[in-house]
């Protein structure tokens, strides 16, 4: 399967199958992550893999989104770490986040895994549940397991503006 075969070929995953995701697979997404690139490779991703009764647990009280997924990776990131861009100050964390959950997705997927980008969370709730030092910021995160054998695309997926629609080339 080509790149762009695979990047037309997944979708958001709301129903999972009640199976967990083999250890294997799970260091391979993460290890996806890892390899992302980050802004002046900082490396300020810290990711939690979520895949405890008890970790899911705390997860469905941060979210309603998890939609029965046996993993929840939590893409967070170290804001003393991520890069500032030295003309405005912007924080780069959350974008370095991004890459590395757009990785992990498409590893997932080319594994035969399901996935759904959940940014439809309280972050505070994650904060608080996780314990987490006020460093370290919750930027999305990422359901993954197996698709339920009903589950399917939701109707907008396939929806796609016009490339002229979207980019300029000068």
């Amino acid at each position: 399967m080509t790149f762009l075969e695979l990047a037309q070929s997944r979708f958001s995953t709301r129903q999972y199958k009640d199976a967990p995701v083999e250890k294997e697979k799970l260091d391979k997404i993460l290890e996806a992550g890892r390899f992302a690139p980050t802004a002046k490779n900082g490396q300020p991703q810290r990711i939690f893999a979520v895949t405890s009764k008890e970790g899911l647990a705390k997860v469905d009280k941060c979210t309603p989104c998890r939609f029965g997924a046996p993993v929840a990776l939590i893409t967070c990131y170290d804001k003393n770490l991520s890069w500032k861009r030295p003309q405005d100050g912007k924080e780069h964390g959350d974008i370095d986040a991004a890459i590395v959950q757009t990785h992990m997705m498409l590893q997932a997927e080319e594994l035969g895994l399901g996935t759904v980008w959940v940014c439809f969370f309280d972050p505070a709730a994650v904060a608080r549940e996780f314990e987490l030092p006020e460093n370290i910021v919750p930027s999305s995160m990422l359901m993954v397991g197996y698709r339920a054998d009903n589950a399917q695309p939701s109707p907008m997926h396939a929806q796609r503006k016009p490339v002229e629609e979207t980019v300029r080339v000068v």
